[in-house]
């Protein structure tokens, strides 16, 4: 062999190292979130850019991104050194497969959301990461009629009962506003909200004498509702109108009334019940894979992504709100200033009760809703006996989670196997 060749051959060895080394060394953080090109750029040049390490962040679909971890966990080794996704993907998983981070030194500010990151367990199976949620929100001249020794950041459902009947009698009006429009997220109030609120329980409560009350309690609640609601959708809309005062929505759908009027809303965390505060959290965390190649380095990420200052570049990337105790900059939208206080208040309330997104539902999610919708409109819209209609909608709900084989979700008591409802 000739200097020459040897010399070639001498740098393709080490450019072959340090290319194995660089890919070793860059942490490959695998998510569900932030899928939008624009989002996963944003993800890159704003909130990973301040890690003192390299990320390669490839965000995906549901499908690809279970194929691919399953894929190397079964071969027992792989890349994948973070995983980002939403409880129920967490959920799913054997929580073997997850490194212990419990001694990470980070955590949510809510321990109703570190609970459900230990998935069932004793220990930190994932690290929550961000959250979005539904609240409350309400037109300032409505504040006067609040009743009296009532906290709106600590209401119950009775407090907002004989608040709606305050304002109803003092207007003339029923200025109580409900997503019950065609393209409402009605179904999600009943199943993260009413439900835990009242039954602590979504799908094993569904029929029970505790569902009964909740249904009698929402009927109050109806008589001081806009009989419009029935065609309100983003309750934004009807914030700006005036068509109602207080109401309930997602926090994307409130958005325009406070970015357009900041100083005509507030927006507060929904009421409790019996059984706790019901919210529904969209909750996503960052786990490691055991199989991940260098788990000192990936813990590092997942610290980092619940630093401050990662948690409000994040929140200006995705709209997702933090999970850690953080001042919130001066510049963000009013919108998000609102809701961001309203969702941190009700995650850490002392009586949180979340009940979580439905999970393992595949393709019949939407018969699932379909169940709850069609109580409402039996129970409120048509009069009907409300013993009666869970009767009959409890048969349909059966149906559902047996054909799926889907295990129950918090608030729901685990189950092995297809979650019973009792």
């Amino acid at each position: 062999m000739t200097v020459k060749s040897k010399l070639a051959t001498a740098v393709s060895a080490i450019a072959f190292t340090c290319t194995a080394y660089t890919a070793q060394a860059e942490i490959l953080f695998w998510s569900t979130q932030a899928k939008p090109v624009e989002e996963a750029q944003a993800m890159r040049e704003q909130v990973l850019a301040g890690f003192s390490g390299d990320v390669d962040y490839q965000p995906n679909d549901g499908g690809p991104w279970v194929t691919r971890l399953n894929a190397e966990l079964s071969a027992g080794s792989g890349s994948i050194g973070v995983l980002g996704a939403l409880h129920g993907d967490f959920a799913a998983m054997d929580p073997e497969n997850l490194i212990d981070l419990s001694d990470l030194g980070v955590a949510s500010a809510s321990d109703t959301f570190n609970n459900l990151a230990m998935l069932g367990t004793d220990t930190m199976q994932y690290i929550p990461w961000m959250q979005a949620s539904y609240i409350m929100a309400a037109n300032r001249e409505a504040l006067q009629y609040l009743p009296d020794g009532a906290d709106i950041n600590a209401l119950t459902y009775d407090q907002l009962i004989e608040w709606a009947a305050n304002v109803h009698e003092a207007t003339g009006e029923a200025k109580f506003g409900f997503p019950a429009g065609p393209d409402g997220l009605k179904h999600r109030f009943f199943q993260g909200y009413l439900y835990p609120s009242f039954t602590d329980g979504v799908v094993r409560t569904f029929a029970s004498d505790a569902a009964v009350n909740a249904w009698e309690t929402f009927a109050r609640l109806w008589e001081h509702t806009n009989p419009a609601s029935t065609n309100f959708s983003f309750m934004q809309e009807q914030l700006l109108s005036g068509d109602a005062w207080i109401v309930f929505d997602h926090t994307s759908r409130l958005a325009n009334a406070f970015n357009e009027r900041p100083d005509d809303f507030v927006a507060f965390p929904a009421p409790a019940g019996p059984t706790g505060r019901g919210f529904m959290p969209v909750l996503a965390g960052v786990a490691i894979p055991a199989t991940a190649p260098n788990i000192d380095e990936a813990r590092a990420l997942v610290s980092y992504m619940l630093e401050p200052e990662t948690q409000i570049a994040t929140l200006r990337t995705t709209n997702f709100f933090p999970v850690v105790d953080v001042e919130l900059p001066d510049d963000l939208p009013p919108s998000v200033q609102a809701a961001g206080s309203a969702i941190a208040a009700m995650s850490g309330s002392p009586d949180a009760n979340p009940g979580l997104l439905p999970a393992g539902l595949g393709d019949r999610g939407g018969d699932f809703n379909r169940v709850f919708v069609d109580s409402f409109e039996r129970i409120i819209l048509g009069g009907q006996d409300i013993r009666a209609v869970l009767d009959d909608q409890k048969a349909t709900l059966a149906a559902i989670m047996t054909d799926t084989g889907a295990p129950c979700w918090a608030p729901d008591a685990p189950s092995d196997g297809a979650c019973p409802v009792e």
